[in-house]
């Protein structure tokens, strides 16, 4: 009880905590060492963040590589089945989506097409425009793929309890958001 009144920790919690230290956690321990004057404290979130994403990139690509599909793909695929039936965007609004120039977006749709996954279209409003729409196959491709993404990342989450995943989510959204903004 004393212990709990003066803020230290039970021993089962100070062992978890020393085997819980990761890699990001020793490399600011030897910046502070090596630089101690200098605040590495952004490290603790952000290199964290990266290492991150770096696993979550890597676990991606294997499940779109089952499925035959890399990242990209993936992307442009998503962005047409989101737009809901009938699964088509103009060029400049699936530009907007994936975060690439016009010339990566119109090697990615003719790519794409190339597969059958797919197709252009006219645009009914602009004559010189273009549609891009999904194709059944691309459809059953990107569902397929999307329901494994989704197991797979259920899995890497599993060891967060829903408060936690909701916390960090939020969190995360805060950190993102002034990104977000700017685009």
């Amino acid at each position: 009880m004393a212990g709990r009144e003066t803020g230290a920790k039970p021993a089962d919690q100070e062992a978890e905590g020393r085997s819980a230290q990761d890699e990001v956690d020793r490399l600011v321990t030897a910046w502070r060492r090596e630089l101690p004057d200098l605040d590495v404290s952004p490290f603790e979130v952000l290199s964290r963040v990266t290492r991150l994403a770096r696993h979550l990139d890597r676990a991606r690509r294997l499940v779109f590589a089952t499925h035959d599909l890399e990242s990209w793909e993936f992307d442009v695929l998503t962005a047409l089945r989101r737009a809901g039936t009938p699964y088509e965007l103009s060029p400049g609004r699936l530009l907007t989506q994936t975060l690439v120039t016009s010339g990566t977006m119109t090697n990615r749709i003719d790519r794409l097409a190339a597969k059958d996954l797919v197709e252009r279209r006219p645009d009914p409003a602009d004559r010189r425009g273009v549609r891009v729409r999904l194709t059944a196959k691309g459809r059953d491709r990107v569902d397929t793929a999307l329901a494994d993404l989704l197991a797979h990342e259920r899995e890497l989450l599993a060891g967060l309890p829903a408060a936690d995943r909701d916390q960090l989510a939020g969190l995360l959204r805060r950190l993102l958001g002034p990104f977000d903004e700017r685009s």
